[in-house]
């Protein structure tokens, strides 16, 4: 796995938190109720379809969570492109706790390898070309860095975290501030660190854009042949960002116009859940040492 795909546990572990408190609160009464104490077993994770993995370590967690006696061997890496059929992981334990994990587990899982998947789509769409797939703040409440984590591993690359780290001025900043010079110039001056990029809507604002310290411009819904002109008119001396309406249908177009960005809120906002699913392959004797005690009671 590469060091930039790596996801710190302290950003999520709240949220498999919540999720396990959402689905099983009291308990599992099905499983309290058809299964034995007792009964181990073992279980393989499988793609039910081909597509980029990713949020293998998330998936792991959740088990742990649930039991901490729980087995998770993972059978492939974040950023795999697997076929339908692979499996690709095998998790063994107490029965019960296999289940109560189970439909988090695979929640996570399938919503990361379903962004991962679309990512790697539009970045082999504009392969041969100079542009850089990007993501957008088009996220799930909560959800921002797993789901940035899964465009990465899906060969992206993501765009400003939050509204935090890079200053974008976009039209309503301009409109209340007067004009996109005046919105630089406060900018600048506040936040002298930080990288700005300014959203133009047409050549004039790309024109008066280009004569500011900026360090990258975004062309806002520009049609094709004003992309390319835009592009001529920039010649190199600033990053060019296409945004708007990106499609995988028209996205290898926008890259061959020279752009080094494309921005897509779909990888994240529209992305399909890869299908996964857990299968049981059969019972294991006895169950490995539980310490701390599980989250779901074994007896």
């Amino acid at each position: 796995m590469r060091k930039d795909w790596k996801l710190d546990p302290h950003l999520y572990s709240h949220l498999i938190d919540l999720a396990l408190a959402e689905d099983i609160g009291p308990g599992d009464v099905t499983s309290e109720a058809v299964l034995p104490p007792d009964l181990c077993l073992r279980a393989h994770i499988v793609a039910k379809r081909a597509g980029v993995i990713a949020g293998l370590p998330i998936a792991e967690a959740v088990f742990r969570r649930v039991d901490p006696s729980v087995r998770f061997t993972p059978r492939v890496e974040d950023g795999a492109q697997v076929e339908a059929g692979t499996v690709l992981a095998e998790v063994e334990g107490p029965s019960r706790s296999l289940l109560a994990a189970e439909r988090t587990a695979l929640n996570f899982l399938q919503r990361l390898c379903g962004i991962a998947t679309l990512t790697r789509r539009f970045v082999e769409a504009v392969a041969g070309t100079r542009a850089v797939i990007l993501d957008t703040r088009k996220t799930h409440p909560g959800w921002r860095a797993l789901e940035k984590y899964a465009v990465r591993t899906g060969g992206g690359q993501n765009h400003r975290m939050g509204l935090y780290d890079m200053v974008l001025i976009k039209d309503n900043h301009i409109a209340a501030a007067g004009s996109i010079t005046e919105a630089v110039r406060r900018a600048r001056t506040l936040y002298p660190h930080l990288p700005v990029e300014v959203e133009v809507k047409n050549l004039d604002e790309l024109r008066e854009a280009l004569e500011l310290p900026v360090d990258r411009i975004m062309l806002d819904n520009f049609d094709l042949e004003t992309i390319r002109t835009a592009v001529r008119i920039t010649a190199g001396r600033v990053p060019l960002e296409v945004s708007g309406g990106v499609t995988l249908e028209r996205v290898a177009q926008l890259a061959a116009t020279g752009v080094d960005y494309i921005s897509v809120g779909a990888l994240t906002h529209s992305a399909p859940a890869l299908d996964i699913s857990m299968e049981v392959i059969g019972e294991v004797t006895s169950p490995p040492p539980t310490r701390p005690p599980p989250l779901v009671k074994t007896a």
